[in-house]
């Protein structure tokens, strides 16, 4: 399983990728391995706010619907307008065009609540 170095997590397993005051959320390639085929994604809206581990975006497989939670707080700049037409996108590559949204944070501190990839893979290791 792939778990990027560059990036900070959730044991709901998202991601976030944060430069500067910018961060792109997407969910893991465990929270996609547990979903197995996606078939659906909504998105939050343009300009609307969202708030650290809350719900912002819901994923259809073809095993079950599943909420996403935000990483971080933030107003939503853009939105991967890719995964209406394309779910699978998160299936295929689910660190880079498999992204979910991208936010301007709000709250710098809600990194502090996050994991480092060493700790998510310490904690993934444990799921097994």
């Amino acid at each position: 399983m792939h778990i990027p170095d560059d990036l900070l997590y959730t044991k709901e397993h998202e991601w976030v990728r944060i430069k500067d005051k910018t961060a792109t959320l997407g969910i893991t390639d465990y929270a996609q391995g547990s979903l197995g085929d996606i078939t659906f994604v909504e998105l939050p809206k343009v300009n609307g706010a969202v708030a650290q581990f809350k719900q912002y975006a819901t994923v259809e497989s073809v095993k079950a619907a599943s909420d996403v939670y935000a990483s971080v707080s933030g107003k939503v700049l853009k939105i991967n307008e890719e995964l209406s037409a394309h779910p699978e996108l998160i299936n295929q590559s689910p660190y880079d065009k498999g992204y979910f949204a991208v936010i301007e944070v709000s709250d710098e501190s809600d990194v502090s609540r996050l994991v480092s990839s060493a700790d998510y893979k310490k904690y993934v290791e444990g799921l097994h």
